[in-house]
């Protein structure tokens, strides 16, 4: 591994699929991007994974010029000291690291690396994540996971979503075998976004994120994405503000935090986010998105 990451690769050619820019918070070479990458590869799509070289858990929205990399070389050993400020993995020129932000990394995905292996196309969807640990709520203003797909939906005008889970710690790429976490959480986003693209484009909204939460998976309890329910939320409570898209005969749907991480149960909270604010998108546009979801979106 530590001689597979020196240089950027040239480009090469991908399989046919819609071009899928991919970035995290927690490192380029963390075991949930990394399974989610290949989940989505395996389904056809041409993924691009332009991530941080090390961990940038809680950075937001910050941006910044990549720097050479220090003497620690990158996280988990996956670039060398003194490796430059950007570069590719020497076998697999998809996998890519930035020296810098969340949303540094996925903006270079987005104007550069990305275009350059899809002969000069730009990304249709932008996914981010599994971030190791939820993002609900109040955090979702300081994820560099969510910050990252709130850039691509808002600044880059790209359909973007951002998956969160509950279980697990930060692990190496490499690590054998893979967690059951990090396998049911790359299952239910690949069920996620292969419904999103089936139901044609536009594939979101203008300006909407989508803020998805899984829930607690362990050995024994919802150690399968089948076990697991999705459910239409809202980032925030919503007692000030106005009513919700109609799901499940209501107008007012749950809090995001309440449905992911306090109820008893398999879940997956869905909420539609609005891009310029981190909040909760208006009605209008929350229709849209639980219309294209509705194959899979269960009641509580």
């Amino acid at each position: 591994m530590r001689s597979a990451f020196l240089l950027a690769a040239a480009a090469a050619p991908l399989a046919s699929g819609i071009r899928i820019i991919q970035s995290n918070d927690d490192g380029w070479a963390e075991i949930n991007a990394r399974t989610l990458f290949n989940s989505l590869t395996a389904a056809g799509n041409q993924v691009v994974l332009s991530g941080p070289a090390e961990n940038q858990s809680g950075t937001g929205s910050s941006d910044a010029t990549p720097k050479t990399v220090d003497s620690d070389g990158c996280q988990y050993s996956s670039c060398p000291a003194n490796a430059p400020a950007t570069s590719a993995n020497t076998t697999d020129p998809r996998l890519n690291y930035v020296n810098s932000y969340p949303v540094t990394s996925i903006k270079r995905g987005i104007s550069t690396t990305g275009p350059a292996l899809w002969s000069g196309a730009a990304p249709q969807l932008a996914v981010t994540g599994p971030n190791v640990g939820s993002n609900v709520d109040l955090q979702a203003f300081f994820s560099g996971t969510i910050g990252a797909a709130v850039y691509a939906a808002h600044t880059a005008g790209i359909p973007a979503l951002a998956f969160s889970g509950k279980s697990g710690d930060p692990t190496a790429w490499n690590v054998s075998p893979v967690p059951i976490h990090s396998k049911v959480y790359a299952d239910l986003a690949l069920n996620l976004t292969t419904t999103i693209v089936n139901s044609g484009t536009p594939y979101l909204p203008a300006d909407v994120f989508l803020n998805v939460n899984f829930g607690e998976v362990t050995d024994s309890k919802c150690n399968s994405a089948s076990q697991f329910k999705f459910i239409a939320t809202r980032v925030t409570t919503g007692l000030l503000s106005g009513r919700d898209a109609e799901v499940c005969g209501s107008t007012r749907l749950p809090w995001e935090a309440d449905v992911s991480q306090f109820r008893s149960g398999c879940f997956v909270s869905v909420s539609v986010g609005d891009a310029a604010d981190k909040t909760t998108a208006d009605a209008a546009r929350q229709k849209v998105v639980y219309d294209k979801l509705r194959p899979i979106l269960s009641c509580l």
